[in-house]
């Protein structure tokens, strides 16, 4: 199965108990309808445990799926369950969601508004163009995949590439030329995980690892990379 999280910069500096503090025994329930339904759907903050480091904890919400069931649209109720840690790195709170980008973004304005009474207060976290590039060379021979983005070629909005010889490739220096590296999918030297990173901190794992091995993947290699 393939993991993947994104990596969140608080604005504002917190302690971790503050922080505990204020998402424990979190608990919301809204109402949504559909057609003749009434369904009740949940938010809360689940298995919080405080270190000197780190905050962990499950973020639980329901969301809705339509269904058809026997020609007829029915709404059903299915619960994510996102593990989260906010940990500080250096003078920084540091939060990480394992889910996808757009969950993983609700997520974090969800935490926003209940630390900060509003979203903004934790924000996207950023690896340079420059730093993305060097954690790439760093690892060169193992790149697997390179996306450009702001290119400046007319007409052409990103471009990629794709093999086992990238190192070697004079398309590599003439497309740094054109364009800054946006996504990298390599073999991490340290660790040996097949990883996917862009420069807005999402990663995704194609290795067979668990969860906690991801984030302590994230915490010990990509929040070095972050700005």
């Amino acid at each position: 199965m393939v993991l993947a999280g994104k990596v969140f910069t608080l604005t504002e500096e917190v302690e971790l108990d503050t922080i505990a503090t204020k998402l424990r025994d979190f608990n919301s329930n809204d109402e949504y309808e559909f057609q003749d339904q009434t369904l009740t759907l949940t938010k809360e903050v689940r298995d919080l445990t405080l270190t000197s480091d780190s905050l962990k904890g499950v973020f639980s919400m329901d969301t809705v799926l339509i269904l058809n069931q026997r020609g007829k649209e029915v709404a059903t109720p299915k619960t994510i369950m996102a593990p989260f840690v906010f940990s500080r790195y250096g003078d920084r709170n540091m939060l990480t969601v394992l889910e996808k980008k757009e969950r993983a973004n609700n997520i974090a304005n969800a935490l926003s508004k209940l630390l900060f009474i509003g979203v903004g207060g934790i924000v996207e976290a950023r690896i340079s163009p420059e730093v993305l590039r060097q954690y790439h060379e760093k690892n060169f021979e193992d790149t697997k995949i390179i996306f450009f983005d702001d290119v400046d070629i007319p007409n052409v909005g990103k471009l990629s590439l794709y093999g086992s010889e990238l190192a070697n490739s004079t398309l590599y220096t003439e497309y740094l030329s054109h364009g800054k590296i946006w996504y990298i999918v390599i073999k991490s030297k340290d660790y040996g995980y097949v990883v996917g990173i862009t420069r807005t901190a999402v990663v995704t794992v194609f290795s067979a690892l668990d969860e906690k091995e991801l984030m302590d993947f994230v915490q010990n290699e990509i929040y070095s990379l972050i700005e």
